[in-house]
């Protein structure tokens, strides 16, 4: 069911969700239930399948984006490449990363460990951590596949 309430330490207007398209936009929906007054963000990045390294393609947050507490979304993290890159886009805005929280499902343990260690202020909340990356693809095992691929019903290309 849906939460009747929700506490908050500040205002809905004073949070942004940003989502890392396209499987971060799962949450959106439910975020908006939670926090109906939260502003929304989205920043596109597509990872390089020889570098497993994410490349940006296109951001657009709130105005003011610099002065709200982030909740970044995706739902996997796997090396880590695209949180960092999304963290980093906002820190070249101003946003301090003391206000940023990253939210996931699944969580690789080298995942968490090159985030943590690159941005120690940065809270993160994950519901599972999977021990096991495959090396040469650099998936999360077991992992569930490719979220945004069985979340949107389409295949990987």
């Amino acid at each position: 069911g849906y939460y009747d309430s929700s506490e908050l330490l500040y205002n809905d207007q004073d949070y942004c969700v940003v989502s890392i398209l396209r499987a971060g936009s799962s949450v959106l929906n439910e975020m908006l239930h939670i926090v109906p007054g939260i502003t929304i963000g989205k920043i596109l990045l597509q990872r390089d399948e020889k570098s497993h390294e994410p490349v940006f393609y296109y951001q657009k947050y709130p105005q003011y984006i610099e002065n709200k507490r982030i909740i970044i979304f995706d739902p996997m993290l796997a090396t880590g490449g695209s949180v960092l890159k999304t963290i980093e886009n906002l820190i070249s805005l101003g946003c301090e990363p003391k206000n940023i929280t990253f939210l996931n499902i699944i969580s690789s343990v080298e995942g968490l460990e090159r985030v943590s260690k690159t941005y120690p202020e940065i809270q993160i909340i994950t519901a599972c951590i999977d021990p096991v990356m495959i090396q040469g693809t650099k998936y999360i095992a077991p992992g569930l596949g490719d979220f945004g691929d069985r979340y949107y019903g389409t295949e990987i290309s």
